[in-house]
């Protein structure tokens, strides 16, 4: 079952596509590299807050499951898991 945290992450990925086509469509429509480049920065900003938003509820659920488990595999798995993620972001 999807929870309203998970529904309203969707509703605004959905929001985020048609801001991408949107964008698509002002470089077809040969619009202004300013305005095309502003409507990216904003689909990026909004991205970046989605993505903020899934690395909250992933401590909170599964790294804070992990910890508290006091499996220290477990622990080490999730701990890995955010480095790999925070090196990735990096490039």
């Amino acid at each position: 079952m999807q929870t309203e945290s998970s529904k309203k992450k969707v509703h605004r990925l959905n929001r985020i596509a048609g801001q991408v086509r949107g964008v698509a469509q002002m470089v077809e429509d040969g619009r202004y590299c300013i305005d095309v480049l502003t409507q990216i920065q904003a689909a990026k900003s909004a991205l970046a807050k989605v993505e903020s938003e899934v690395l909250k509820d992933h401590a909170a659920t599964c790294v804070s499951e992990a910890i508290a488990s006091g499996n220290e595999a477990d622990q080490r798995e999730k701990f890995n898991e955010l480095i790999v993620l925070l090196e990735k972001q990096r490039l």
